[in-house]
């Protein structure tokens, strides 16, 4: 069902825009204004409601160059400088995190550009300021594949019996990003100085949304072990509990055309990317993640 939402605009005239569900329990497609319309004042107060309702909203067929990406991504907070720095695309815009599987010269490389992202993970939880919310582009998509899965991290906490939510209330888990990149899945090692600047750091496996006050379950591939548990137990306790966030029914998939600007809320959701042919297709994908808070 589309809803009409409406807001002043810079002149004080009302602009409406329209709210397309893209599943039953979140996700939202953004119709009828333009971005440059909803980074106003005005009108971003309304997108923001929506975000933060609908967890994820998309704006189609739009141009977004890597400078008005980060300005607006630096709407909802601050953006942050990915450690794995051979990541930066732009010497300008060290905020923006490149994904791409072309050369030199635009020719497939055969060579995925972050298989990590293939795992289900919210951005950042490895930072004690977790990702607040992701911004990202589509410039280049492949025929087939490349695809993004979302899963409702708070739809999934409300859906658990009252033994799992007393299991879970008061466990720690400690997120590494050496884990999740490097020993986990043997993609991109990341050097000596890089995991020096970003230590495991623990955060509860239950987290409570600080603007919705929702509670969710808060894992991901980044999750390594468990506070107080052996590691081995720990490690299969984190693996149950990923299944038990992302079942489908709570799954949105998402599949990319060129020219789309997604932005979701990672305290809220997590995500993973579906695998392509990366020596015959083409994917360029630009994001940033905005940092909020330390999750309690």
């Amino acid at each position: 069902m589309t809803a009409a939402v409406e807001a002043g605009s810079a002149s004080g005239s009302a602009r409406k825009f329209k709210v397309r569900p893209l599943h039953p329990d979140f996700g939202a497609e953004i119709v009828g204004i333009t971005l440059e319309d909803a980074v106003g004042e005005a009108m971003f107060a309304e997108i923001y409601k929506v975000f933060l309702d609908r967890k994820l909203i998309l704006f189609r067929d739009v141009d977004l160059p890597p400078s008005v990406q980060v300005a607006f991504a630096r709407r909802f907070g601050e953006v942050q400088v990915h450690v794995m720095n051979q990541y930066h695309g732009y010497p300008d815009h060290p905020e923006i995190y490149l994904l791409t599987n072309l050369d030199v010269e635009g020719r497939p490389n055969g060579r995925h550009p972050d298989k990590g992202t293939m795992y289900w993970h919210t951005d950042g939880s490895w930072r004690p300021t977790t990702g607040h919310a992701t911004m990202m582009y589509s410039e280049i998509v492949p025929e087939e594949g490349g695809e993004t899965h979302f899963a409702d991290m708070a739809a999934a906490y409300d859906g658990l019996s009252p033994e799992w939510k007393a299991r879970l209330g008061g466990l720690r888990a400690f997120h590494n990003l050496d884990f999740s990149r490097t020993r986990r899945h043997g993609h991109e090692p990341m050097t000596e100085k890089q995991k020096a600047e970003v230590p495991p750091v623990d955060h509860p496996m239950v987290r409570t949304h600080p603007e919705t006050g929702r509670k969710a379950l808060f894992l991901g591939d980044h999750a390594e072990w468990i506070d107080g548990m052996d590691y081995e137990a720990g490690r299969a306790l984190i693996e149950e509990v990923n299944a038990l966030a992302t079942p489908d029914h709570l799954v949105y998939r998402h599949r990319w055309l060129p020219r789309e600007c997604v932005v979701w809320d990672n305290r809220a959701l997590l995500h993973r990317a579906t695998g392509y042919d990366p020596a015959t297709q083409r994917r360029v994908m630009r994001r940033c993640t905005v940092l909020g808070d330390r999750p309690y």
